[in-house]
């Protein structure tokens, strides 16, 4: 009986594809979603950090410009009115609205303080959410992939269970691949779950400093209008 046990266990295929294939079809489609949102956020994390360093040396590469001690005004004849960058659309914002304050006898319109202001709001509004998009499928990859792994092992355990039951055989080698496959889904739930967390958390944190960046730049742009404005 050992013997045979042991050809048994011999024969069976312990690999990960083995482990699949010999799995039931609900194991199975709980390891491909689990395949799957874990190649979805990678794919997201892998864009973000591209997306994040672009955005951080075109802010120092804009900051550069600005400080630089040249005129705003032609600055922003040189970026023009439809900018790429994420920095240069917000100096563009409060520029647009900075021009149009002024009436045609070069006096100012009540107000172009306050409206300057929620110009480069709005624009800072939409760069945020342009940074922070596919964020929230990192978080939900991170809180869900760990309970759909072990609904796949829970699953994979009762089959388990019932083929020992049939079978009326407990020996190791007949009950240990059937468990194998079922842990095999929880293994892929923390593989999925565990980057997706990590890099929710750290592009979270680098998306709350870039905006805190862009925040200061209009802050500090609306000071230099407003001393224009009180001279």
């Amino acid at each position: 009986m050992e013997a045979e046990t042991l050809a048994l266990a011999q024969e069976i295929d312990f690999s990960m594809w083995g482990l699949f294939a010999r799995a039931t079809f609900i194991v199975k489609v709980v390891m491909l979603i689990l395949v799957v949102a874990s190649i979805w956020s990678w794919a997201i994390i892998i864009q973000k950090l591209i997306n994040y360093r672009a955005a951080r040396r075109e802010a120092q590469v804009f900051d550069e410009s600005f400080w630089s001690g040249n005129p705003l005004d032609e600055l922003f004849e040189k970026i023009g009115t439809q900018p790429d960058g994420s920095s240069e659309k917000i100096f563009a914002a409060g520029m647009i609205e900075w021009r149009r304050s002024h009436r045609t006898d070069g006096g100012l319109i009540a107000g172009a303080t306050a409206r300057i202001d929620r110009s480069m709001d709005v624009a800072i509004a939409k760069e945020a959410e342009g940074l922070q998009k596919g964020l929230s499928i990192l978080a939900t990859v991170g809180s869900t992939a760990p309970f759909i792994g072990l609904f796949g092992t829970v699953w994979g355990i009762m089959n388990a269970f019932i083929e020992i039951a049939e079978q009326q055989n407990t020996n190791l080698a007949v009950v240990a691949p059937g468990i194998a496959e079922a842990l095999l889904a929880t293994g892929l739930g923390l593989l999925a779950a565990i980057p997706a967390v990590i890099f929710y958390n750290k592009l979270s944190a680098d998306s709350d400093r870039i905006v805190g960046g862009y925040e200061a730049f209009a802050d500090e742009f609306a000071t230099i209008l407003s001393r224009q404005l009180d001279s």
